[in-house]
């Protein structure tokens, strides 16, 4: 019966795209769950519809529709992260993003404005009618329940996975049926930078903490310095190839986290082929809605919730700058405040800030590239805080570690000071000075 239903329900792309119509609002689920063939031909539909709006978050790939600016009457996205593509696209002048914190992005949204398709990825349905939304339940499920039509591609490479993926088909309307490899995301090799940074963290973080990680050089570091470590947990807003390989060790047993043990949650997956593999109907494994597992409540209730997130700069009262260069966007706050609060509340928690001392950039006016700091004085003009000074503990350069819970505005800036490069240090100390913070 189920077989039927399913059969009955399957159409092509063409007719996929034949259902937007102009002033729809689109969601498209998240990185390497979005529907790649629906996206890559979105942009046939131009001269057909006009303000076609899509929100999406992570974008895998450099879609038509939003890259090319003659699309731009057509379609319009929205974003609650930033990709690198989106990022090469701003100047366009179709993109924008959306503030949020990745746990209340759906449920805003939603408030915000009513969806009219959400479309999507599955894997296979199983014999009882159940597909599994696989990679993200971040938004997707909630949006999925709300929208007027749900168009979803079934994809055989998909990871059936467990909890809030999981979908009838009685709840869906079209299924269009595709076979391609699922979107992978490259291993960051960990520079000799993250490694020192790496070691520190983990030298910080007991047997039995709970850990949210995210991506890049110093969260793969710091999976790279947890062998030794007994009976973690992973309690994640993104599960990760660091993470396969600490369970494979044995290393994660789930055993000490004091909720939901035994399991390693996550509200997204993204990495590669072996990530996909050991996910797939793994039981031990869930992939919660968003709003569920990235809860500061939620999180919290973790023993020892460790939660690690990068800045691109921090000024000297412990401002965090995650999101943007100035005021233009970079990527988006994500998870970062969700996790640093929750660990904060969690019983022997830590939240932890880590970033390289200095970056390079090209001088304006010479054209040359030249290194600056990356513990400022002041953040950048325009620049958004992500993490308030109120909110951050644990700051982690390659120089050292700054404990910032419960310091006073003197006590930080000296103590940033100290773990910034060297060579800046004086002249943060003067500009503190200036600025009457010590």
């Amino acid at each position: 019966m189920n077989s039927k239903i399913y059969d009955n329900k399957i159409i092509s792309v063409d007719k996929a795209l034949s259902f937007i119509k102009s002033e729809d609002n689109i969601v498209s689920a998240l990185a390497a769950a979005e529907p790649k063939e629906i996206l890559t031909r979105l942009h046939e539909r131009a001269g057909k519809v006009n303000n076609v709006n899509i929100t999406t978050c992570l974008p895998m790939d450099s879609y038509e529709y939003y890259m090319n600016p003659l699309y731009k009457e057509s379609f319009f996205m929205d974003g609650w992260f930033y990709s690198g593509a989106m990022r090469k696209a701003q100047n366009n002048g179709n993109i924008s993003y959306i503030p949020n914190h990745l746990h209340l992005a759906g449920k805003n949204r939603l408030f915000h404005r009513h969806t009219n398709i959400f479309i999507g990825t599955a894997s296979s349905m199983d014999k009882h009618g159940y597909l599994s939304l696989s990679l993200s339940a971040t938004y997707e499920r909630i949006i999925l329940e709300e929208a007027d039509l749900v168009i979803l591609e079934v994809n055989p490479n998909m990871p059936r996975t467990f909890g809030d993926t999981t979908v009838h088909i009685s709840q869906i309307d079209y299924i269009v049926e595709v076979d391609y490899p699922v979107p992978e995301l490259a291993v960051t090799k960990p520079n000799e930078k993250d490694k020192k940074i790496g070691k520190m963290i983990a030298d910080i973080i007991e047997d039995g903490s709970t850990l949210q990680l995210g991506i890049g050089g110093i969260p793969n570091a710091v999976t790279k310095e947890l062998f030794d470590k007994k009976d973690l947990g992973i309690h994640t807003e993104m599960f990760t190839d660091g993470m396969v390989d600490l369970a494979k060790a044995g290393v994660i047993t789930g055993l000490k986290k004091g909720f939901y043990d035994r399991r390693m949650v996550a509200t997204f997956a993204l990495g590669s082929k072996k990530l996909y593999d050991f996910i797939d109907d793994n039981p031990a494994v869930v992939i919660k809605d968003g709003y569920w597992v990235n809860n500061p409540y939620v999180i919290s209730q973790n023993k020892k919730m460790v939660s690690i997130n990068t800045t691109i700069e921090i000024d000297l009262t412990g401002q965090c700058c995650s999101e943007s260069i100035g005021s233009r966007q970079f990527s988006g706050t994500g998870g970062q405040v969700d996790t640093a609060v929750g660990a904060q509340m969690s019983e022997g928690g830590k939240s932890i800030i880590a970033l390289y001392s200095t970056t390079m950039v090209r001088n304006k006016e010479t054209n040359e590239k030249e290194e600056i700091s990356k513990i400022v004085p002041r953040l950048k003009h325009g620049a958004f805080v992500t993490l308030s000074r109120n909110d951050v503990d644990y700051v982690v350069t390659e120089y050292g570690i700054a404990a910032l819970k419960g310091t006073s505005v003197r006590e930080r800036v000296l103590l940033l000071i100290n773990i910034a490069h060297p060579k800046f240090r004086d002249e943060l100390l003067l500009q503190a000075k200036e600025l009457k913070f010590i």
